[in-house]
């Protein structure tokens, strides 16, 4: 097995892992800011730089940043939805939403500043759009035996999506390769299953709560799609993470100093 297939078939299900144990120890919120890193996205674009080349993986980062906006209607969707219809019935919808945004965003081509200026304002509109949720009974823990066997699953679905996305890349070409990099797995699976086993309430918070976590996958984007015009791929990808991990802890030190309602 060479390094860029281990990479595909075992960096992102592991940190799928630590993220699902990780809102189990401390809860949606903290699931959904850890889940917002680019924990998936990132390796996709680090295999597309590896097979496709570094000019092609910048161009990739454009889609991806862009890709948060599409998230963003998709995070919002489900949050209303959930209201009205159970998981199987929200789900569909909020994928509809997604893909129509993607759609509408191939479209459009702006400039790399414009689209993280179009990005950080979604990300700082978006938390004040979701719905406000009563406080209610809290759900009812689910067993063990529930607990470990959804992990396989959320850790497949991960797998699964960076073979795909990485495989088709030259098919699809940068940009849609970047939008589809983005694509709501991590939403999916832990959305899903959240609201399954601990309700909607806890869904929402989950989504609410990858919303600050965008931050930094916004800032490592635009890194990795100006860095790799210059640097090579290790370096580029290395001071990415770094610069999204301080993005990450600055913009949870501020959301912690904010007062409460």
């Amino acid at each position: 097995m060479n390094a860029i297939l281990a990479l595909k078939l075992f960096l992102v299900p592991s940190l799928i892992y630590a993220v699902t144990l990780a809102g189990r120890r401390w809860g949606p919120a903290v699931a959904g800011w850890l889940s917002a890193f680019p924990i998936v996205a990132g390796p996709i674009l680090l295999a597309i730089s590896l097979e496709q080349g570094a000019a092609f993986a910048a161009a990739a980062a454009e889609g991806t940043l862009m890709a948060v906006l599409a998230i963003i209607v998709f995070s919002l969707t489900y949050a209303w939805a959930s209201g009205r219809w159970n998981v199987a019935g929200a789900m569909p919808v909020a994928l509809a939403a997604w893909a129509l945004a993607v759609a509408a965003l191939q479209a459009v081509q702006p400039t790399l500043p414009i689209a993280v200026l179009l990005v950080v304002a979604a990300l700082l509109i978006a938390p004040r759009l979701f719905p406000a949720l009563a406080p209610g009974a809290p759900a009812p823990a689910p067993s063990p035996g529930r607990l470990g066997g959804d992990l396989p699953w959320r850790m497949l679905a991960g797998a699964v999506l960076v073979l795909s996305v990485s495989a088709a890349a030259a098919g699809l070409g940068p940009r849609l390769s970047g939008f589809l990099a983005m694509f709501p797995v991590m939403g999916t699976v832990l959305v899903g299953f959240t609201h399954l086993q601990s309700g909607r309430a806890s869904a929402v918070q989950l989504l609410r709560g990858t919303m600050l976590g965008y931050f930094a996958f916004a800032a490592f984007c635009l890194a990795v799609s100006l860095l790799l015009r210059a640097q090579p791929v290790p370096v580029s990808f290395l001071a990415a993470f770094v610069f999204a991990l301080t993005i990450q802890l600055l913009a949870k030190a501020a959301w912690s100093r904010r007062p409460a309602p």
